[in-house]
């Protein structure tokens, strides 16, 4: 493959995940807690870039990560008591199928146990004593419950327990699952307290996906990619014009 076309196609493979990458922060705009994906860009030189006649080789465009932006979601009132925001850093802990989850989508409910879970039904985590399993938040009646700013869980006057709020020293070591969950895979990850996190009753926070930017770069990708593939075809036309003028001088 030449270099004209070998580098346009590496161009629109990246485009192609980037507007994979886009989609998905659009589809998940109106998702209590999402946080967006951007892509990070890289450079590599491969096989078909190989250097001919004393010429340079080619670097070629590639999307070598996806990175999460953590930024603050706006905190929107539903008046709902089951419904938590967390304001700074931080993140709730949830018991997940295959062990503790984290997210900032505080949309909570009761289960039928009168367990404080997630929408998916995972229980939120309490907090326990050292090398203690961690507790659940159940409730003893059918009254309100009021949970104050440092995640503290109250019903009749009786303390439920605190839910636990944990953060990260390094955030990129999260990895999502789903579209408001993260989990931690590598053991020397510390999971610490959140010190500096804020627990607002009956309110959700946002997507931090900002739609109209979404969409002006939604537009760019496109034009982007269009320019790409205009640039493979004019590139295998002039091969093909090349493949015929030396048939015409052999001939």
């Amino acid at each position: 493959m030449d270099q004209i076309a070998a580098t346009a196609a590496s161009g629109l493979r990246s485009r192609m995940e980037a507007l994979d990458i886009l989609s998905n922060n659009l589809a998940n705009s109106n998702t209590g807690g999402y946080k967006l994906d951007r892509e990070f860009y890289s450079l590599y030189q491969g096989e078909q870039t190989a250097p001919a006649n004393g010429q340079q080789a080619t670097t070629l465009p590639v999307i070598q990560k996806a990175w999460t932006d953590f930024q603050q979601g706006l905190l929107t009132p539903t008046g709902n008591p089951l419904d938590l925001a967390l304001e700074g850093k931080g993140f709730f802990a949830v018991d997940g199928p295959s062990g503790p989850l984290y997210t900032r989508n505080g949309s909570f409910k009761l289960s039928t146990k009168g367990e404080l879970t997630t929408m998916d039904g995972y229980p939120v985590r309490g907090v326990s004593p050292p090398n203690q399993p961690a507790k659940k938040i159940q409730t003893v009646s059918q009254s309100p419950i009021q949970i104050a700013s440092d995640g503290t869980v109250q019903q009749d006057g009786q303390t439920l327990g605190q839910i636990q709020l944990v953060d990260f020293a390094n955030t990129s070591a999260l990895d999502k699952v789903g579209n408001s969950y993260y989990r931690v895979t590598d053991p020397k990850v510390k999971v610490n307290p959140a010190k500096d996190a804020v627990v607002n009753q009956g309110k959700v926070e946002n997507s931090n996906v900002a739609a109209a930017e979404s969409a002006v770069r939604l537009v760019d990708l496109m034009r982007q990619y269009e320019m790409l593939q205009k640039a493979v075809s004019v590139s295998a036309e002039m091969n093909k014009q090349a493949i015929d003028q030396v048939a015409r001088v052999g001939g």
